[in-house]
């Protein structure tokens, strides 16, 4: 079983989210949007991926238990069977999958406390 297959996204918390936005656009040419800016790209395979670059607010508690100031999101193919097999390896998993229309996500605890996003995507809801 594959476990990660890429980066899925960057999350990171700032004290005004529209203004790093806004810098981000200006000075870097990031294409935002209100969650930031969606990078794409060809997997090995030819099929079209996607990755996104996202500020949160400051106060935002969408990263814990963890107090970092940063999640990773990881691409994955097989969400269910690798969060299940995490499990048997002792990695604490914070909460239950959820589904939406662009993808599976569950979250896991790495050795330092920092939560992951696991995200088994369906990039093609970005089209």
């Amino acid at each position: 079983m594959k476990r990660v297959t890429g980066i899925g996204g960057l999350f990171f918390k700032t004290k005004d989210p529209k203004s790093t936005k806004e810098w981000y656009k200006k000075h870097l040419g990031f294409n935002t949007d209100d969650w930031g800016c969606t990078f794409w790209w060809k997997d090995n395979d030819g099929k079209k991926c996607t990755t996104q670059w996202s500020p949160f607010e400051k106060d935002s508690k969408y990263f814990e238990p963890s107090k970092k100031e940063f999640m990773f999101n990881y691409r994955v193919e097989n969400l269910v069977e690798l969060i299940k097999t995490l499990k048997e390896e002792g990695i604490t998993v914070v909460g239950e999958i959820e589904e939406y229309d662009y993808g599976k996500f569950g979250w896991i605890l790495d050795n330092d406390g920092n939560k992951i996003e696991l995200w088994e995507p369906k990039d093609v809801a970005f089209l």
